[in-house]
């Protein structure tokens, strides 16, 4: 059966053009054998809800000047282009049909792919400072008893507000909370988005249309306009104990959720910015929430910190340390830790040559009680590890760790922000050697709540003094970084007098012991409660920490792989903002779903760290994601900019749509590498048509005339050069179930008649990721020389449009520091004659080189260019 595979605009989404003129193109994919009929497809649309239904014609079109294939057919189908032209006026409500000539009846693509029609809106005009219209013509029935005022917004093309509302003072055992109603966006919009507070510890996203209807608090949301604006709304919190959140009211209206601890009336405040792009708003509103919390919040966390003692240089004095590979416990060898399950852990890690640079030792090592039902219940006895489990202790361990594997360079161990899930032991050691208070929690989710609701932990005044001497014993046993985890906890306190004694007195506390003993080697894990956000991971005043992006890694869930790396993708949305660096977490690479979690990984740009029971390892799919240095340590491809959900209106599981990840690695507009992740979260396969403008940063760099190759990591192929608004630079791609992809944008370089790019590390999920930098030169004597410097071994790719015509024998010298390098390790791109192979890491062994004093590489690339008639 033929099927319209795939459009763009796609339908079933929302696409936002500032031009009024528009070429739809189709894609349909037939049987082989039909594919010579006489198809028809036709653009059924309405240039407004309600209005009257027309329909255009599409024209079929050649592959050649069509979208570029990236996913090919299978053998028994081909694909057929079509496309079709329409002058927009205002918003425009399409769908798509399609038949096999005039003799047979029309199929709708709503119908044979169940989705709904698409809109696309056209923004007439761009956002600027000196618009005319004000607050109230952008919220209908804005509510008159809040007050609002014009604040200058730093993000251009957007304008700025704040609304503060005023909340009455706490009473004495519990918090006042006021909702107050704030109005309608736009009067009425197109789609929204927000991203709410499932549960305490973690944000997640929804998605809706033109009713705004959340389950759960908002830290954020936004709203699209009829027009293709961006409404976007903040709550603030962390300055004057005050929380404020939003909920959706009666029909839909935005309401503010206010809490305040204080003991006097505050006010609550929600930022509301307006803009031509959602992230250009969001910036508007995040950058300003730094400058108020900022200018409101000095905390011992922002003092000086001692220096840690260090020997000579080092070569990878520039590394974090989380740029290498890491192995956690939790998922690999659960609760029940001993000793002997993490020495054969990592034992088994090193007989399969994964060479993981840090180790987690998570939950269930420490010295606890068996107080209460389980985890949640039980106390912190002692800084030491568990005597039963670890009968040699911490020290011994680690000591054995780092003397047997030398690869490992870090290592790191959990405990909760409180001691453990309940504190500490009421009767053990740490509780008698600390002053202490007892704190009430409040209902807990899924029966986590401690013996009698009660929780000991220690005293405000005291804060410094127990993280301090936890992180010297930590350092004392080799361990040099800590996970620390289940931080919401000073979140779930009713009392404000606790609230306001304690929550920033323990955060404070833990950043400070953790920049002063571990240079912050720290992980912040289940962390996104808002007082937590704004006060520790909004200000840029201290080095950014690791910070868990969504909730857990849930390896025997099946239903539960999708929504986490969509979920996470769209947390990304916030936490790039803040000055932490976002952790998807682990997984597992011998699992039913780790390719999509390994690509995730990649395209985060946050740190890699695998949970693999021992033996259960993927070693091809860890080499997708990794690399080696010339100095030998194995290192995590990452991009320098984090990923994150590039279509925020588009929900969990959308039939029509492709989860799309976009990350950026290098160096400012021009030069760096735009990149794309897909990920089929849906129940069926899903194709779409890509543009490359979509990817970050192509848009600006088009002022530079900027043309690209982009290369599929899945199939291996690459486009010819294109340009943004070309028929090529549209991308066709097809994933099934569980599939994914990610594609890297190649910004060219134009050498005389011959485009060149370099391609970094074929075969590695983000090899862009392994170029530190490229020169391209035309050297005297006509030849071309293509300078690429690595931070690791691998397959270089180097795109030359002129390849085809030239003879790797006869045209080209390649070396690699400065030495020839075996002509059998220079080969053609089995995937695409246009890409030279640079198998950088066979040449390397096999010339004994040594990297010396650097951890780069560096190779050059000499070709001739054909003289041309």
């Amino acid at each position: 059966m033929a099927t319209v595979i795939a459009t763009y605009p796609p339908v079933g989404q929302v696409t936002r053009l500032s031009g009024s003129d528009l070429t739809f193109h189709a894609v349909l994919e037939t049987p082989r054998e039909l594919a010579a009929e006489p198809w028809q497809l036709a653009l059924y649309h309405s240039s407004n809800e309600g209005g009257e239904w027309t329909e255009v014609a599409f024209l079929p079109g050649s592959p050649d000047v069509g979208p570029s294939e990236l996913h090919e057919a299978s053998d028994a189908t081909t694909r057929l282009y079509f496309s079709a032209k329409l002058a927009l006026q205002s918003q425009l409500n399409f769908t798509v049909k399609s038949r096999q000539g005039p003799d047979h009846e029309w199929r709708w693509i709503r119908t044979e792919q169940g989705v709904e029609d698409g809109l696309v809106v056209v923004d007439k005009k761009a956002t600027a400072e000196g618009d005319s219209d004000d607050l109230p013509d952008l919220i209908r029935d804005l509510n008159p008893d809040l007050r609002w005022k014009a604040e200058q917004s730093q993000s251009p093309g957007t304008r700025l507000w704040s609304i503060d509302a005023t909340v009455d003072a706490a009473k004495e055992h519990e918090s006042t909370y006021a909702d107050v109603p704030l109005g309608v966006p736009w009067g009425g919009f197109s789609r929204w988005f927000a991203l709410v507070r499932p549960w305490a510890p973690w944000l997640a996203p929804r998605q809706g249309k033109t009713c705004f209807k959340i389950d759960k608090d908002a830290l954020f949301c936004s709203f699209l306009s009829p027009g293709g604006k961006h409404l976007v709304f903040l709550g603030m919190s962390g300055v004057g104990d005050v929380i404020t959140l939003f909920r959706s009211g009666v029909d839909g209206r935005l309401m503010l959720h206010i809490r305040n601890d204080h003991a006097t009336a505050a006010t609550g405040t929600a930022l509301v910015a307006v803009g031509d792009d959602f992230e250009s708003a969001l910036a508007s509103v995040m950058y300003h929430a730094r400058t108020l919390v900022t200018a409101t919040s000095v905390s011992a966390a922002d003092a000086p910190t001692e220096p840690e003692a260090q020997g000579g240089i080092q070569p990878e004095w520039y590394e974090q340390w989380y740029d290498g590979l890491g192995y956690c416990t939790w998922n690999s060898l659960g609760q029940n830790l001993t000793e002997e399950k993490v020495l054969d852990a990592v034992d088994t890690l090193a007989e399969n040559n994964i060479n993981i640079s840090y180790l987690i030792l998570d939950d269930n090592w420490q010295d606890i009680d068996d107080r209460g039902r389980g985890q949640w219940q039980h106390g912190w006895n002692d800084f030491g590890a568990s005597p039963k489990a670890f009968p040699h202790g911490l020290k011994k361990l680690v000591s054995n760790i780092r003397h047997k594997h030398k690869n490992i360079q870090h290592i790191a161990v959990w405990h909760a922000l409180l001691g453990y899930w309940a504190g500490l032991a009421p009767e053990g050691p740490l509780a008698k050697r600390y002053k202490t208070v007892q704190v009430t929690r409040e209902g807990s989710e899924n029966d986590q709540a401690p013996v009698d609701n009660t929780m000991t932990v220690v005293a405000k005044e005291e804060t410094g003094k127990f993280y301090d001497d936890f992180y010297r014993f930590l350092a004392s046993c080799g361990v040099d970084g800590v996970k620390t985890d289940a931080q919401y906890m000073v979140d779930t306190w009713p009392s404000p007098a606790t609230r306001r004694d304690l929550v920033v007195a323990y955060q404070d506390a833990w950043t400070l012991a953790s920049l002063r003993h571990f240079r912050n080697r720290v992980i912040s894990c289940m962390s996104q409660a808002p007082p937590l956000i704004f006060h520790s991971q909004l200000p840029a005043t201290r080095p950014p920490v690791v910070c868990r992006n969504s909730d857990d890694f849930l390896p025997a869930d099946p239903a539960s792989h999708a929504w986490h790396l969509f979920a996470n993708a769209h947390n990304a949305l916030l936490t790039r903002h803040l000055n932490v660096l976002p952790d998807w977490d682990m997984f597992q690479t011998a699992h039913a779903h780790a390719g999509p979690h390994a690509a995730a990984r990649c395209v985060s740009g946050g740190p890699v760290y695998i949970t693999d029971p021992p033996g259960a390892h993927d070693a091809a799919l860890v080499r997708q994601m990794t690399a080696v240095t010339p100095r030998g340590r194995t290192v995590a491809l990452r991009p320098s900019t984090p990923g994150r959900a590039l279509d925020v209106y588009v929900g969990f599981g959308d039939p029509a749509a492709l989860l799309k990840v976009g990350a950026y690695h290098g160096r400012a507009l021009p030069g760096g590498t735009p990149i794309v992740g897909l990920f089929n979260v849906a129940d069926r396969a899903v194709a779409e048509v890509v543009p490359l403008a979509r990817f970050p940063g192509v848009a600006a760099a088009q002022g530079e005339g900027a043309r690209y190759v982009v290369r599929s990591h899945v199939t291996g192929k690459v486009t010819p050069p294109v340009g943004v608004g070309e028929a090529g630079s549209l991308l066709s791609v097809r994933l099934g179930v569980r599939g994914y992809d990610v594609l890297c944008a190649f910004p060219l370089t134009r050498a005389r008649e011959v485009w060149v790019a370099n391609l970094g590390l074929v075969g590695k999920m983000t090899g862009c990721a392994a170029v530190v930098n490229t020169v391209y030169k035309v050297l005297e004597n006509g030849r071309v020389l293509v300078d690429a410097t690595l931070k690791a071994l691998g397959v270089l790719g180097i795109y030359i449009s002129t390849l085809p015509e030239l003879s790797i024998w006869d045209d080209f010298m390649v070396t690699i520091q400065g030495q020839p390098i075996p002509a059998h390790t220079v080969s053609v791109n089995k995937h695409d004659k246009h890409v030279l192979d640079v198998d950088i890491e066979a040449a390397w062994k096999e010339m004994e080189l040594k990297s010396g004093w650097g951890n780069e590489v560096e190779v050059k690339v000499y070709f001739g260019l054909k003289e041309r008639n």
